[in-house]
């Protein structure tokens, strides 16, 4: 069964930040090559297979992981391997690395939202409304890769929280891998990734609030900073060890939930001085089980955790992003199974996607 790791273990001053362990003994057979990124051919095909989404999601449907294996159906496009399942689909090229992406709007819908879709040209627009009028408007493309999300309040006034377009140059964007000089670590490591068991709220919110450890050269698409370690080694990070799964689960229980609440105090806190900041939930697994299921039950446990930061802690949703990166990014470097990598992960990416240094 699958279980979780998580990017941007920390840098050594003047080092580059810890890469991904390469593949060792006593590895299930079963298990490909996985480990260091993805490839220009995967990130190209970010939009590719989207469609399929709907049905099993983090914290709905089915509860066993085999319900999910089930649904899987698999088929080649071009050098890729695409896999879809019930709200998810992985996209793999020959090398055996992946990525994983998700319908952008589930987690809205999870949370109860009734939301209503229309097209403009290439461009589909869901537009899910609060009771007091303001609209969170998402916009995807044809293959269903996240545009825009914005908010319009009750004088349509409209703000921008997340821009994936590719401003920065033109044409379809075929790399969202961003190779960056290795950031020096002007900090002890355990403050730039914060333990939330050992932290209080205090310490938590300077972490998601601190500016960069390294200069941004220039504005970054989310999807960018979704599939570059490098780039997110730029921001400090809490790993939610408060919560840990069990293995080949994605569930988090009640008495687990309430644990959130320091990391949801300080996320209002952060709101509340800019309301339209951006947070990254990362969701990571052990090193046992196959590559699929690692990144499908990661990107589960993510979205698990933001749904309880929004349903039982009142973080607006459109404020959180999540991504899951199964096995890539071990917390202990182990391949046996371990409670402390299947975790989330928590860090601001606002200045990354602003290109703001401050």
């Amino acid at each position: 069964m699958p279980s979780g790791g998580a990017p941007g273990t920390a840098p050594q001053s003047g080092a580059t930040p810890a890469q991904p362990p390469a593949g060792g003994p006593g590895q299930p057979p079963q298990r490909e090559g996985r480990r260091g990124g993805i490839s220009p051919g995967v990130a190209g095909a970010i939009g590719l297979g989207a469609g399929v989404l709907g049905g099993i999601m983090a914290t709905q449907g089915a509860q066993r992981f085999d319900d999910i294996r089930r649904e899987r159906r698999e088929q080649r496009e071009g050098d890729l391997t695409i896999i879809r399942e019930p709200g998810r689909t992985i996209i793999r090229d020959d090398d055996g690395r992946a990525i994983i992406r998700r319908d952008e709007d589930q987690r809205f819908r999870d949370l109860g939202w009734q939301g209503r879709s229309e097209r403009r040209g290439d461009e589909t627009r869901t537009i899910f409304e609060r009771p007091d009028g303001t609209r969170i408007v998402t916009v995807t493309d044809e293959q269903g890769r996240l545009i825009r999300r914005t908010r319009i309040d009750r004088d349509n006034r409209e703000v921008i929280i997340i821009d994936n377009t590719l401003r920065d140059r033109p044409g379809r964007f075929a790399d969202d891998v961003v190779v960056l000089p290795p950031p020096p670590l002007p900090i002890p490591r355990e403050r730039y990734i914060v333990d939330a068991e050992r932290a209080d709220e205090d310490l938590i919110y300077e972490t998601i609030t601190a500016p960069p450890i390294a200069a941004i050269p220039r504005r970054y698409t989310l999807d960018e900073v979704r599939y570059s370690p490098d780039l997110r080694a730029r921001m400090r990070s809490v790993d939610i060890d408060t919560i840990n799964f069990d293995t080949g689960s994605w569930q988090v229980g009640q008495d687990q939930a309430r644990r959130l609440s320091v990391i949801a105090d300080s996320v209002k806190r952060a709101l509340q001085r800019s309301p339209n900041e951006v947070f990254l939930v990362e969701g990571h697994t052990d090193a046992i089980g196959t590559d699929v299921d690692n990144l499908s039950l990661s990107d589960r446990r993510a979205q698990s955790v933001a749904e309880i930061l929004t349903r039982d802690f009142q973080i607006p949703p459109e404020n959180l992003t999540t991504q899951g990166y199964g096995e890539q990014y071990l917390k202990v470097n182990t391949q046996e199974a371990s409670r402390e990598n299947r975790r989330v992960t928590l860090r601001r990416i606002t200045p990354l996607l602003s290109g703001q240094n401050q």
